[in-house]
């Protein structure tokens, strides 16, 4: 079997799509189509069953995914272990949220910037399930959480750093400035939030189902922000996201103590061998994002 069947087989097995795989690879789609071809000729059996314009892998694909990966893994790490470079070199496919890519990581994304430019950094902003799954795929080489679980299955992970969540309105609001608030206070409030996925603002709607307050989706973080400090209801939010807006005063903390706690926590495919420029990014990470305020 030859290794650039193998990588091709890999990707197109990771994306469930030629043409995506073929766009990824920078390869024509019959050049993907004839490789996976030749592999499953070579093999003696069908990797992929066709269904219309979608694919899924065979029972056989399915047992040849894990091997492709190691022996693409290890002729990664054999070629750098004898190839001597002057700098670390590579690319680095990166899941992260909004909230980290702004307020945790520019320190990280500053270094290996300047310090190491022949490191390629593709940061792709999706949630904490869609980062796992992307992990465990393959697609991701890193992954950056937000998340109340400090295991994940499949994954190896470590945490960084605790993430101080804050719930935050205008200084107008008729919450502002009361104390000693409950879950119950909270009943008649507007709550405003991203999307449906991110952890903590899916703990916040959990916590509050009881009294089933309003919910109002802004989608991004600054939405989000942008919409509390305009008066139109209150947030949970990481405190490192909202440190700004506290300090000027066009938002105030609300006297509310979340029951439950995330963190922030970097991930990636367990048992999989990480190239010398990923295990460089991974202990910068350690560094700089645990001593992040």
């Amino acid at each position: 079997m030859e290794l650039r069947l193998l990588v091709t087989f890999e990707k197109v097995a990771t994306v469930l799509s030629f043409t995506r795989a073929a766009t990824e690879l920078r390869y024509a789609q019959s050049s993907v189509t004839s490789q996976i071809r030749s592999l499953e000729s070579s093999l003696g059996v069908e990797l992929f069953e066709r269904l219309g314009s979608r694919i899924r892998l065979t029972e056989a694909g399915e047992r040849l995914l894990p091997y492709a990966r190691r022996i693409i893994e290890l002729s990664e790490e054999a070629r750098a272990a004898v190839v001597e470079t002057e700098e670390p070199a590579g690319t680095i496919a990166v899941g992260t949220m909004e909230s980290l890519t702004s307020y945790r990581l520019p320190p990280l994304l500053e270094l290996f910037h300047h310090r190491y430019p022949k490191v390629r950094l593709s940061l792709r902003p999706t949630l904490g399930d869609e980062t796992r799954q992307a992990l465990r795929q393959g697609t991701y080489d890193i992954g950056f959480l937000i998340d109340p679980a400090t295991e994940h299955a499949g994954l190896e992970s470590e945490i960084l750093s605790q993430e101080p969540l804050v719930l935050v309105a205008s200084p107008r609001h008729g919450l502002a400035g009361r104390t000693g608030l409950k879950d119950a206070d909270l009943a008649a409030a507007q709550l405003v939030g991203t999307e449906p996925g991110c952890p903590y603002r899916d703990l916040f709607e959990a916590e509050l189902r009881e009294w089933a307050p309003p919910f109002t989706e802004f989608g991004t973080l600054e939405a989000t922000k942008r919409g509390v400090a305009s008066g139109l209801g209150i947030a949970l939010l990481p405190r490192i996201a909202v440190s700004e807006e506290l300090a000027s005063g066009a938002l105030v903390e609300l006297d509310w103590e979340p029951p439950f706690s995330v963190f922030t926590q970097i991930a990636w495919r367990r048992g999989k061998r990480l190239p010398a420029h990923v295990r460089l990014f991974v202990e910068q990470a350690r560094r700089l994002v645990r001593e992040s305020p």
